[in-house]
């Protein structure tokens, strides 16, 4: 039974662009506000590294993902639009890397 779902990965920062961590309870706040949304959520606490440059200044981040199989829906999708610009202001980041790509689920 094949079914039209969208899965969303959230890469969240352990630290702010400055180096001063990012308070847990934070974490659990993104991932519980998920949850609330959407009644399920999967978090991994793997350290995910980041490498990049902005305006000639080299970042390194270390991250988190999130991960939320929704429906497909302009409705999920806007939501979750509006969770990253959220969290982006936040954080304090100049970017939130939120990526989305559809899945099947059997």
């Amino acid at each position: 039974m094949a079914s039209n779902w969208r899965r969303f990965e959230v890469l969240l920062p352990l630290q702010f662009n400055d180096g001063r961590d990012v308070p847990p309870e934070w974490l659990a706040d993104a991932v519980l506000e998920i949850v609330d949304h959407f009644g399920a959520t999967s978090y991994e606490t793997q350290k995910v590294e980041g490498h990049w440059r902005h305006g000639g200044v080299f970042y390194r981040d270390n991250l988190v993902k999130i991960v939320a199989d929704v429906p497909d829906s302009t409705e999920n999708r806007a939501w979750l639009h509006a969770f990253k610009m959220r969290w982006k202001t936040r954080l304090e980041q100049l970017d939130l890397w939120v990526v989305s790509f559809p899945i099947d689920v059997e």
